[in-house]
């Protein structure tokens, strides 16, 4: 099954810029004044507009899984907000969070 998100944000160029920034991803204007995020098994669709008449939320996060979750923190280490640093879990997973520019949490995780 592919899953595509669908999520606001407050400026389309911040957040092609951070994602871009990002190890893994690519971004890509699409139709309809939008932006196409994609990488690691991923897709997401950020829009400026106000289709849900409220500010960018998400009670969630983002879980994707890298090969090389050490590389990742290490090129993302400082360069990026951090919900929690590289971290084993006791669900058997070796973890990071990052923040982007409108809240949206994301994990990067490795099976342990």
């Amino acid at each position: 099954m592919a899953l595509t998100l669908l999520l606001r944000c407050s400026d389309l160029e911040r957040t092609r810029a951070f994602y871009a920034s990002l190890p893994g991803f690519s971004t890509a204007a699409s139709k309809g004044e939008t932006l196409t995020v994609s990488g690691h098994g991923a897709r997401v669709v950020f829009t400026a507009a106000d289709l849900w008449r409220r500010a960018p939320t998400l009670t969630g996060t983002l879980y994707l899984t890298v090969d090389d979750v050490e590389a990742c923190f290490a090129q993302l280490q400082g360069r990026v907000p951090q919900a929690w640093p590289l971290q084993d879990m006791p669900y058997g997973a070796r973890e990071f969070g990052i923040v982007d520019p409108d809240g949206y949490v994301l994990a990067f995780q490795q099976a342990a």
